[in-house]
């Protein structure tokens, strides 16, 4: 049984509520904690990989989900767990006076940060994986991924509008409201979906060691696993050098390649609404818009390793870049459903993937230009990376291209899948 579109849209509602906890660690906590408490960037990035790097907890998370016969407690506790570790953080940087206690909050905070969008993003998506029709789930695919980042936009702008004129009392107010906010609209979003739905299958394993060995033993998801890790490895991986490129080789200010990175994300934006349209009216599968994505993507990092114009070749990337993630996420969704009782092992698995290879991105592209920039020119440092990641997005297109069709009754490519 599946949900029909209202239902659908007020579901993906909990990833707005997802991405507005999500973005205050990367943009206002990032800030805080080396401007107005004057700590090493290096402090905030070590958190932020901490809190992906928990989020390997993922399987276990979707396996309880299994087990237990639901999704919506899971993204209820977990969404509550991020907010108690955002109010954690915001206490330990506006009244904690110990560095060395404070230091021990946040690296608390941060784990339960990430526990809780291990548990809460998991049992998402694999409660609108099962509640979405397979024609849906291209446009489903959409409409999460634009709920996230909206519910990121509103977050942080909110969130610094209220801030103003800052304080650590004004804080303390304003990070608890935000966590509330966001857990009331996650109980309205999921209010009566799974009854709606019927009982969940029952764990096709009970115990997860069993689950998971089922799940690699599957070629196909094996193999979708492999994807995932590649695909979001070279997804993320210019994510911290795309500014800094734009400032040391090509001489722009920071409100110039502010606005450079808003231009990439807009691109991304029409690339997502067009392909969850165009999937879900039958124009194309979510296998060839996942690969031609990553050939869009390679085309415009190849043109920026290049030194064509940087304006138009960001564009291009941004825009490979929303093909990719509604071809990708669509699919990650239909070969999750594929068994029933393991829907949420599977996409645990996945969000493993994911979350380890967006972790490892960002230590690896910066450490690359690092120690590229002592050998050679530094337009050539940036370009080596930018290498890098085509060769890999490429590399994700052939993987494309040879497991996401592998349960197709027929080789060639189906309309819509």
């Amino acid at each position: 049984m599946t949900l029909t579109w209202p239902n659908l849209i007020r579901l993906c509602l909990a990833n707005a509520a997802i991405g507005g906890l999500a973005a205050l660690p990367i943009n206002l906590f990032n800030r805080l904690m080396t401007v107005e408490l004057a700590w090493p960037a290096i402090l905030p990035g070590v958190l932020v990989a901490l809190h992906y790097g928990v989020q390997v907890t993922r399987p276990f998370w979707g396996h309880r989900s299994d087990t237990r016969g639901g999704r919506t407690p899971f993204i209820l506790g977990g969404i509550a767990l991020v907010g108690a570790g955002l109010v954690a953080t915001a206490w330990a940087i506006a009244w904690i006076s110990n560095p060395a206690l404070a230091l021990v909050v946040w690296v608390l905070a941060y784990i339960a940060i990430g526990l809780g969008i291990g548990a809460a993003g998991t049992s998402f998506l694999t409660l609108l994986a099962s509640a979405a029709s397979d024609r849906q789930k291209g446009a489903m695919a959409t409409l999460a991924w634009l709920m996230l980042i909206f519910g990121a936009i509103v977050a942080s702008v909110g969130t610094g509008i209220a801030l103003e004129p800052y304080s650590a009392d004004r804080l303390m107010v304003v990070v608890p409201i935000v966590a509330f906010i966001c857990f009331v609209v996650s109980v309205l979003a999921t209010w009566g979906v799974e009854r709606r739905l019927g009982p969940v299958p029952p764990a096709a394993q009970p115990d997860l060691g069993a689950a998971l060995r089922d799940t690699f033993a599957d070629p196909a998801a094996r193999a979708f696993t492999g994807f995932v890790f590649l695909s979001i490895l070279a997804f993320y991986l210019s994510e911290l050098i795309l500014e800094p490129f734009a400032g040391h080789v090509h001489g722009m200010p920071p409100e110039d390649s502010t606005k450079l990175s808003g231009g990439k994300d807009g691109a991304a934006l029409l690339g997502m609404i067009a392909t969850g349209v165009l999937s879900y009216v039958r124009v194309g599968s979510l296998r060839a818009w996942a690969m031609i994505g990553c050939g869009v993507s390679a085309l415009g990092l190849l043109g920026l390793a290049a030194g064509l114009p940087i304006v138009p070749m960001t564009v291009v990337f941004g825009l490979g870049n929303g093909l990719f993630v509604v071809g990708a996420v669509g699919s990650m969704m239909r070969i999750a459903s594929e068994q029933s009782g393991a829907t949420g092992t599977r996409m645990g698995v996945f969000g493993a993937a994911q979350a380890i290879a967006a972790g490892l991105a960002g230590l690896i592209a910066t450490g690359m230009v690092d120690l590229a920039r002592l050998m050679m020119p530094i337009e050539t440092a940036y370009g080596s990376v930018f290498l890098l990641e085509a060769v890999l997005f490429l590399a994700a297109a052939w993987m494309a291209a040879r497991l996401l069709d592998s349960r197709a009754p027929n080789p060639m490519l189906q309309p819509g899948e």
